[in-house]
């Protein structure tokens, strides 16, 4: 651990370039003024913003955000003509630099898009820098002005910094739009720590952190994954990758990540922080863990092995591809596995972890229907918009992903190597051939399934077609006890035997979403009712209770063995009474993993 010392000078191209200069000083209104100066316009200049961000499969129209745009040219005003919902076209002369003026309304609490009040600033670049349509190649340089005030804020970023003063404010320079695009900038009164791993330089800024914050311990375990996962992908070898920053801002409640070549943005709740003095971490610090271990992965797991689709993205409209199963579901299975390869939890804890997995996929109906690649194709409008109904109709290429690449890891590891290979038979060593072999040409299936052949001797069409592109369920329960893992059926949570998914509102129960096949699905309950209580009794002899529903466990004390019960709901401040049958409701189960082999437990996870 050492201090971070001061960015370094780069000498800027001496070539033309398109130049950003970015004003906070109305943080107050959340306005980002942008100013975009052109050195060598075209006469007609159109200039678009994206409508989408990498690794957030979504049309998120950041455009609308944008005020008024105006455009001068040697101190004459020009007209901006608008052409579609992104972009907008000027008339220029090609022998003078050409100016816009913009302002980007920044209040989205997320990674994806872009913040600014007196407090905070961050911002991804899809989100405020417009890309002129005649300069495809040009390189990009940003100029991001310190506020006036807070002489304390800092600014951090992955870009390469040109001429930069000591709180990270200055110029900075990009290859190209892509790359400066990718390179989110964090700014504010952070935290920041720094490490080296594998002669890779690493920094973690850390936001809205409570002062009982342990960065330290932050900064330690987050320096364990990343060695794991350098040495995971390259062994000895050198690192595809020379620096890299983790943004983290800590929010009452949330929770999430996106990808970057060289950083990545993330967001958590502040009480999953470490905290100074707890030496054991509890459930919410390892799902933060979780999170730095899934996104570091994606450094190389589609930043730079990506599905053959991605190779030339268009900014403008859906890029479609069916691998999201491997993408983000490979790299799902893989964030936990460096956890414990990490020696940042144990078998136990794995096992839970992998437990929760299994049982979220299990109690998703949709997956009887849509299988891993259909839901890879439509994550743009049907993961990334989710609705009462969606848990029906899909089932997550991340959950189910994650399951699939154990159904691979562990039948690889059942086989025999081919006597001619000296290569080992699993996952880890199908993902760093893949790595080796596609980099750079994009991954198809065909690619990931001339892999497995050549490790393995063993064709995986069959399973290919089965496990991804089929709803037929995966052998996960017999994969698992054949690797010393006891896969025991229990009861499931009321919850889930009703077939509902209430708030997280008590006193009040109100329904998120009703399941597909069960009792509350049969009777007819609806999201967004009310369940107020329940009506209990033999009609026959007319004696009937009504009770107050608080919290579902309630259910256990006033139903008891009864077949049928009448749920009182408020629907539109309408009161009904639904009836429902609960004959069958006890057949639905959950799984719980135990360990029963240590030993060959050890073997599957510690090689």
């Amino acid at each position: 651990m050492k201090a971070h010392p001061l960015p370094s000078t780069t000498t800027l191209s001496s070539s033309k370039s398109v130049h950003f200069s970015l004003d906070l000083e109305r943080a107050h209104e959340h306005i980002i003024s942008v100013t975009l100066t052109v050195e060598d316009p075209s006469e007609l200049e159109v200039f678009e913003l994206p409508v989408w961000i990498p690794g957030s499969y979504l049309v998120r129209e950041f455009s609308k955000e944008i005020l008024e745009i105006k455009a001068q040219q040697n101190n004459r005003a020009l007209v901006v003509e608008q052409l579609s919902k992104n972009t907008w076209q000027v008339h220029a002369s090609s022998d003078k630099p050409l100016t816009l003026e913009y302002e980007v309304f920044a209040h989205d609490a997320s990674v994806r898009t872009a913040w600014l009040d007196t407090q905070r600033g961050f911002f991804n670049g899809t989100s405020l820098f417009l890309r002129p349509h005649s300069k495809p190649n040009a390189a990009y340089t940003l100029e991001v002005k310190a506020p006036s005030f807070n002489s304390k804020w800092k600014l951090a970023t992955a870009l390469t910094p040109g001429k930069v003063k000591a709180n990270g404010f200055g110029l900075y320079q990009a290859r190209n739009y892509e790359q400066l695009i990718d390179c989110p900038v964090e700014m504010g009164e952070f935290w920041s720590g720094e490490f080296t791993c594998m002669g890779v330089s690493h920094r973690l800024v850390v936001s809205g952190a409570a002062p009982s914050f342990d960065g330290e311990r932050l900064l330690k375990d987050v320096q364990k994954i990343c060695e794991t996962e350098i040495k995971f992908w390259h062994g000895k070898r050198k690192p595809v990758l020379s620096h890299y920053l983790f943004i983290l801002w800590a929010v009452a409640d949330g929770y999430g990540g996106l990808e970057h070549e060289n950083s990545t943005a993330l967001i958590a709740s502040r009480a999953d922080l470490p905290r100074k003095g707890l030496l054991k971490p509890n459930d919410g610090y390892i799902q933060l863990l979780g999170l730095f271990s899934h996104e570091y992965f994606h450094t190389w797991n589609v930043k730079r092995l990506k599905p053959k689709e991605f190779l030339d993205l268009d900014l403008n409209r859906e890029n479609y591809t069916q691998m999201l199963w491997f993408f983000e579901g490979f790299t799902s299975y893989y964030d936990d596995l460096i956890l414990f390869k990490a020696g940042l939890i144990d078998t136990t804890e794995y096992l839970k972890l992998l437990n929760k997995t299994l049982n979220q996929v299990l109690q998703t109906p949709g997956r009887l229907l849509h299988s891993a690649a259909n839901s890879s194709f439509e994550a743009w409008t049907k993961y990334y918009r989710p609705e009462p109904n969606t848990a029906n109709m899909t089932v997550s290429y991340y959950t189910k992903g994650a399951l699939i690449a154990l159904c691979f890891d562990l039948t690889l590891r059942q086989l025999h190597p081919s006597k001619t290979k000296s290569l080992a038979c699993d996952l880890d060593q199908v993902m760093k051939t893949l790595f080796e072999r596609f980099a750079k040409t994009g991954l198809d299936e065909e690619g990931f399934l001339a892999v497995l052949k050549d490790i393995s001797g063993k064709d995986f069409s069959k399973e290919l077609n089965s496990w991804v592109h089929s709803t037929k369920e995966l052998p996960v329960a017999h994969l698992l006890s054949e690797q010393g893992v006891e896969v025991r059926e229990e009861p499931a949570q009321w919850a889930q035997r009703l077939g509902l998914r209430l708030s997280d509102a008590p006193p009040t129960m109100v329904v998120k979403q009703v399941l597909k096949g069960g009792p509350a699905h049969s009777a007819g309950l609806c999201p967004g009712d009310e369940w107020l209580g329940i009506e209990v009794g033999s009609k026959q002899n007319s004696k009937r209770e009504s009770w107050r529903m608080q919290k579902i466990e309630d259910w256990a004390l006033y139903v008891q063995d009864q077949k049928e019960v009448e749920l009182i709901v408020s629907r539109d401040r309408r009161i009904l009474k639904l009836p429902m049958k609960i004959s069958t409701m006890n057949h639905s189960t959950t799984l719980r993993l135990l360990p029963k082999d240590m030993g060959l437990i050890g073997h599957w996870l510690s090689k």
